[in-house]
């Protein structure tokens, strides 16, 4: 049967589970998607024989009665993530050949509620980069382009192989991480559904760190259900990760669809900011109109040290990583290159093994963290990130979630701003304050620029309330019926 990668992950599911198709064949479907897909660079590795092992094992099951909630789903998985066996590099050089000996927990979540690995997804080195550029296997390019035009785009990243595997049909959601908006930056880049959820909600178990306080999991997929679906199987709690919150995890699906009427949304005033295309302006009034007509209630609010968001975000981020990524050293695992001592050795291993912009915020973290800067760069931005979450916590007094833009552009070419680090790290300016207040966000494909490319509006709620997002997200969707998808050309 043909033309099952592009149904969403609901019907596929139903599909399955009303034996309409099996887990084999639209297995077999996607994993001829993405051998024919090389010019996205999606996928690092492909995995064609265990999908199948997985899709017939998951048939199996089901000839019993004995499906999961995701059973015999085929799904990619960002790099990031450690899968048993399968080559896990975190798109840099010093990991590779790297194959854990264990499951990541979010990973094993999705195995045991039957879900199908295609393969691992594509993303910047380590997860620092805003474009997908910084991968030590090259650049994915968004299955997106201009009304015209050819020049290839960035999907965004980190998550860049994620959010254009998802567009472009490769799998029917992904897992991916958000450290300052490397979930919703893509999603919106895309034209897909990113959630990003509270801090702690999914485990960071056998997840390569680069922010340990920033960091979390969290689902691509084509529409607000899909995701929802996804993130019951990967979110609950964990006891090898001290951060995991140890709570029922809600059934989020059952969130889709609910009435929004009577919920108070927050709109930011910090969040107009200067040279914003006037698009990006449109489409945030029209996603107020959205939800005003219907039923919620449309509230000005104030989140002051916004401004402050960027400069913190980019001293505990990197100072994380710094510490993070000391154990890197040739000694146990990935590359390592001989040097006459061990000192050398260390040495020529990182200098070979990361990738430009991993060793600028490597040495970045090293210097705020060193003595006679701690106290003037480090301590201060920890003060910063409890007066950005103080703000929210303001803000939920008089609104039940806030409505923003998810990125200040829609996707660009490929090389455009790769030689200017600030220009690229601007992109994340409306995503970082969900991530330093450890608050769930969602961004939704909500309409497309003058040259067709899509944009999304961002969604952020309060600590463990994704269920609000949810019903939010899908009345967005509903109104905005975005239906655009990438010509392809690949």
């Amino acid at each position: 049967m043909a033309g099952l990668t592009g149904l969403t992950l609901k019907a596929a599911l139903d599909g399955l589970a009303n034996k309409t198709f099996s887990s084999e064949e639209i297995t077999l479907d996607h994993i001829a998607a993405v051998e024919a897909s090389s010019a996205l660079n999606a996928y690092v590795v492909q995995t064609p024989d265990k999908a199948l092992e997985m899709a017939r094992a998951s048939d199996a099951r089901r000839s019993t009665g004995d499906a999961g909630p995701l059973d015999g789903a085929p799904l990619g998985i960002k790099d990031l993530f450690c899968t048993e066996g399968v080559e896990s590099t975190a798109g840099s050089m010093i990991l590779r050949g790297f194959k854990p000996t264990y499951e990541s927990t979010v990973t094993s979540n999705l195995w045991r509620d039957g879900a199908v690995m295609l393969g691992k997804l594509n993303m910047d080195e380590f997860a620092m980069g805003s474009s997908n550029e910084t991968s030590a296997w090259g650049p994915v390019v968004n299955p997106w382009r201009t009304q015209g035009g050819n020049a290839q785009l960035t999907p965004g990243g980190s998550s860049g192989g994620s959010a254009s595997a998802v567009a472009a049909e490769l799998c029917l959601g992904a897992t991916a991480t958000d450290t300052g908006g490397s979930i919703r930056q893509p999603a919106a880049f895309t034209g897909t559904v990113g959630v990003k959820p509270t801090y702690g909600r999914c485990s960071r178990w056998g997840i390569v760190a680069f922010a340990s306080s920033l960091d979390q999991a969290g689902p691509m997929a084509r529409t607000v259900e899909d995701t929802a679906i996804l993130l019951r199987s990967m979110a609950g709690h964990d006891p090898k990760d001290s951060t995991s919150i140890n709570l029922e995890v809600p059934d989020f699906g059952s969130f889709c669809g609910k009435s929004v009427k009577g919920l108070r949304i927050g709109i930011p005033k910090e969040y107009r900011v200067d040279g914003m295309p006037p698009e990006i302006d449109a489409l945030w009034e029209q996603g107020i109109a959205w939800l005003k007509d219907a039923g919620c209630e449309i509230v000005d609010v104030s989140l002051p040290h916004t401004k402050y968001a960027l400069p913190a975000y980019y001293i505990i981020a990197p100072a994380e990583a710094s510490s993070n990524l000391a154990r890197y050293d040739g000694m146990r695992y990935g590359l390592r290159v001989e040097g006459a001592n061990l000192t050398e050795t260390y040495e020529k291993t990182r200098a070979q093994g990361f990738g430009e912009e991993v060793k600028r915020r490597i040495l970045i973290g090293t210097y705020v963290l060193s003595a006679g800067y701690y106290d003037a760069y480090y301590l201060k931005a920890l003060k910063v990130r409890r007066r950005i979450a103080d703000d929210f916590d303001q803000a939920w007094q008089t609104c039940d979630a806030l409505l923003t833009p998810t990125a200040p552009s829609a996707a660009f070419a490929l090389g455009e701003k790769s030689d200017d680090p600030v220009a690229m790290y601007l992109n994340d300016i409306f995503t970082v304050t969900v991530n330093l207040a450890g608050l769930p966000g969602m961004s939704v494909p909500a309409g497309v620029d003058a040259q067709g490319l899509p944009l999304g509006l961002q969604l952020i709620g309060r600590n463990l309330d994704e269920g609000t997002l949810f019903s939010l997200g899908s009345a967005i969707e509903k109104a905005a019926d975005f239906r655009a998808r990438p010509q392809k050309w690949w």
